[in-house]
């Protein structure tokens, strides 16, 4: 190989016979020497070493000549040979064409190099741009000339093949087979042209596409495979292709499609890191179950401990995040099953309306007016603080929502008021979080529109205005479409449709585990059509499966309800692996005073809200109400990964959502109990007679 010297030499030569395209690169080679010799090179010397490459240099084109002659020779020979089969012609005249092909690169390459050379000389390397820009140029070329020479190197290997094919074939031509070998033989030939067939030529066919680019990347082989010293090269390379792939931006990726669709295969990195998760989970929820946690907490400690954080061992990082998505979409669709008209019409409406009719309304317009209130808040202090007020809307509704799970185990074992015309906290406060699971699905129907308005900003305020109105006209026509459509289904469809599956299910309960699930699915795809958000889909699937009754609802929540807590496990888990104790213990203060502000916030707004909607005999519950509240529900999470993946907010802003959730579900519980203690009513004690 050439030093740098011996190659800037040959980047200067004068003109010499070329082949193919000599005229251009005469020319290159003509204005390089010009530049070179402009910048004051060498007299004596300079000349002899620049004289003695250009001989060099031309000695090597004429022999290229050469050779290209006498390989148009060869090919014409092998063609005109009678002796020789059509394949084995194939093969040769192939053959040839790939030296051909390297020897016209290998010149190309060299007037490339030149060409550089050429436009670096007449840059100026006190200007960091053209460097950049010419840096970049040559990285294209090299990564264009990897590709076609990996591209040369696959066509050698299948030349290489074909060619032990050959000989194997006619090996057997020479000897007598067996029944079971030319039973063998003719099943290979078949697997063969079924592997010809089911290629996709993915790379060819996408490699020109505009948009496409060339980037350089390490391969990984498995620990296991690397061990495998016996194996060959070939049988390497010919392996799983489960390696993994490291680009240059630290990217890693895993095998999704194989070009051999013959062979099954599966993913070793997901099966681990799903057993990971799943068996550490397990005391990590115990550990929370017994300081008095939700175990929410515990599998997000999981993904602390397996994530970045932590052993770092989870490798499918992206695959177990898309695997969690499912367990959002079971979690909404089991919020809608709750969300059954008929149950609380029964709940709020019939039993608690003759003694307190005052509960559903309070619980209806308790959490629209805080949810107007946080919003006014939030754009007030996004306004000070000069944040966009699509982030401010964001962030502020998404720390409205309080955790209904937690409240629910709250409340568990709580004491009732029993004085007459008290209105029951508990009452209250479970149906202010339906009302807020409402909410919290119309939301997640508006972030398209959320993400769309934060995506452009225009300098005139009467065009932004305009873009915003369209995009909220659609967003009503999206959501219009989909209530018509459900009212449809609700009519003619799930009735049926549920009938069929309970008659179907009867000793057979996957049936209705699939049946409800293609259904969640089906209802996913159709708001992603009409663009509304899945999540969407998956609520309302809920919500018309409860619209069947009460027993229906029961039923279905029994059997989908283990799918949904598994999936749950790794949701969580997943989001366990962008929390970061680092960030939390260096922004500790911090972290603290803003959790205390949004506490605070919450429970000042609930208070004052309900002293405004409670009779004045239940003036009381309001502070047991507002502590209920006080906290940030933890669909916040699901809301604020949507909202990251969108850029709708920051990678600051979500590590803040994130923080901020966790500390204030950690306060909830002794807020509750210091409402309890001092404002819960105390059971009258009744003298004996």
């Amino acid at each position: 190989m050439w030093g740098l010297g011996g190659l800037l030499l040959w980047l200067l030569l004068p003109p010499l016979p070329l082949p193919a395209g000599a005229a251009e690169h005469e020319e290159v080679a003509r204005q390089a020497i010009k530049l070179h010799r402009g910048r004051g090179a060498a007299a004596t010397q300079g000349r002899r070493w620049v004289l003695d490459g250009c001989r060099k240099l031309s000695g090597l084109l004429r022999q290229k000549t050469v050779v290209l002659n006498k390989l148009k020779n060869a090919i014409r020979a092998v063609e005109a040979d009678a002796s020789l089969s059509d394949e084995e012609k194939l093969f040769q005249v192939h053959t040839f064409e790939i030296f051909q092909k390297e020897l016209n690169e290998s010149e190309n390459s060299v007037f490339q190099a030149i060409h550089g050379l050429q436009r670096a000389l007449q840059g100026d390397y006190r200007d960091v741009v053209n460097m950049k820009e010419s840096s970049r140029q040559r990285l294209e070329a090299l990564r264009e000339a990897a590709i076609k020479e990996e591209m040369e190197y696959v066509e050698l290997l299948a030349a290489e093949k074909r060619q032990a094919e050959a000989l194997k074939h006619l090996q057997h031509q020479n000897k007598s087979l067996s029944i079971l070998d030319e039973i063998l033989e003719d099943v290979r030939r078949a697997a063969d042209r079924l592997e010809e067939e089911i290629e996709e030529h993915a790379f060819d066919d996408n490699k020109s596409v505009k948009g496409v680019n060339f980037e350089a990347v390490l391969r990984v082989e498995e620990e296991e495979a690397s061990s495998r010293r016996n194996l060959t090269r070939r049988e390497v390379e010919e392996d799983l292709g489960l390696s993994m792939l490291i680009d240059s931006q630290n990217n890693q990726y895993i095998l999704t499609k194989p070009r051999d669709a013959t062979i099954p295969r599966a993913d070793h990195h997901l099966i681990k890191d799903i057993v990971t998760i799943g068996m550490l989970s397990l005391p990590c929820g115990w550990l929370c179950t017994t300081v008095g946690l939700p175990t929410m907490f515990g599998y997000i400690i999981c993904g602390v401990l397996l994530g970045p954080s932590g052993l770092n061992s989870i490798k499918s990082v992206v695959q177990v995040e898309t695997l969690g998505e499912f367990g959002v979409f079971f979690t909404l669709f089991l919020v809608g099953l709750e969300f059954s008209p008929e149950k609380l019409r029964k709940e709020y409406v019939t039993d608690i309306a003759v003694e307190q009719p005052q509960v559903w309304k309070i619980s209806l317009q308790g959490p629209c007016c805080m949810t107007l209130l946080m919003v006014a808040c939030g754009l007030l202090w996004g306004h000070a603080l000069q944040i966009r007020p699509t982030q401010s809307v964001f962030i502020s509704t998404c720390l409205s929502l309080s955790s209904t799970p937690l409240v629910s185990k709250f409340l568990v074992g709580s004491a009732r008021s029993e004085k007459e015309g008290d209105v029951d906290y508990s009452a209250v406060l479970l149906g202010m979080l339906v009302v807020q699971d409402v909410q919290l699905g119309l939301f997640i129907a508006v972030m398209p529109m959320l993400i769309q308005a934060g995506a452009a900003a225009h300098s005139s305020v009467a065009v932004e205005i305009a873009r915003l109105l369209a995009l909220a006209g659609q967003t009503l026509l999206s959501l219009a479409a989909v209530l018509l459509l459900c009212l449809a289904m609700r009519t003619f469809v799930v009735g049926p449709y549920c009938r069929k599956l309970h008659a179907e299910s009867k000793g057979n309960k996957e049936i209705l585990v699939l049946g409800v699930s293609a259904f969640t699915f089906f209802m996913l795809m159709v708001t992603e059509l009409l663009d509304v958000s899945m999540e969407l889909g998956c609520f309302l699937a809920g919500a018309l499966v409860s619209s069947q009754g009460h027993m229906v609802a029961e039923e279905v929540a029994s059997y989908m309800e283990p799918v949904r807590d598994f999936l749950a496990i790794v949701f969580f888990a997943s989001i366990g692996l962008h929390v970061f104790p680092t960030f939390v213990l260096y922004e500790l203060s911090v972290l603290m005073v803003l959790t205390l502000s949004v506490v605070v916030v919450k429970f000042v707004l609930a208070a004052l809200v309900l002293s405004l909607l409670l009779p004045k005999t239940s003036q009381y519950i309001k502070w047991i109400v507002a502590a209920g509240l006080a906290q940030v529900s933890e669909f916040s999470l699901v809301l604020g990964s949507r909202a990251r993946r969108a850029r709708v907010i920051s990678r600051e802003v979500y590590l803040l959502i994130l923080s901020v959730t966790t500390l204030s579900l950690l306060l909830a519980p002794v807020l509750w109990r210091v409402a309890i203690a001092r404002c819960a009513p105390r059971p009258e004690k009744r003298s004996s007679p």
